[in-house]
């Protein structure tokens, strides 16, 4: 039988395994994507991040931007200049994390071949497909 988990405690954040953990911190709609933008495309303007993900709204942005600065996972860096100046990069933390959302983005790229090339009556489970095992 599996393993009995209890309620543990980091920070704020109240979880019974390291994946509810995981998910707390970068999991939802929109935090992955972020990570990602700002992992493939380095430092990012606010305006910059915003347009590269069209359809989030600007204040779910500065709310979820908000939450990575918190859990240690984006630096803001805010510039002493007029008109001000803030920019966003991954921390060495939000860093490590790019390999996890790599494979994330993989999954869904052979998800949408998968989804293209099952069968249109019937949405059974195509024997023999293999590539979720690539």
């Amino acid at each position: 039988m599996g393993e009995t988990c209890s309620l543990k405690v980091c920070g704020e954040k109240k979880y019974y395994c390291s994946v509810e953990l995981t998910l707390q911190v970068i999991g939802g709609k929109w935090k992955p994507i972020i990570i990602h933008r700002l992992g493939s495309e380095g430092t990012m303007r606010f305006s910059e991040v915003k347009r590269s993900i069209p359809n989030i709204t600007q204040k779910m942005l500065t709310q979820q931007l908000r939450e990575l600065e918190s859990d240690g996972v984006v630096r803001r860096e805010v510039y002493a200049q007029v008109p001000p100046k803030v920019e966003y990069s991954l921390t060495e933390l939000g860093e490590s994390v790019m390999p996890v959302i790599g494979y994330l983005c993989r999954w869904g790229e052979r998800y949408e071949e998968w989804y293209a090339e099952r069968p249109s009556e019937s949405g059974t489970e195509r024997e023999g497909i293999s590539l979720f095992s690539r």
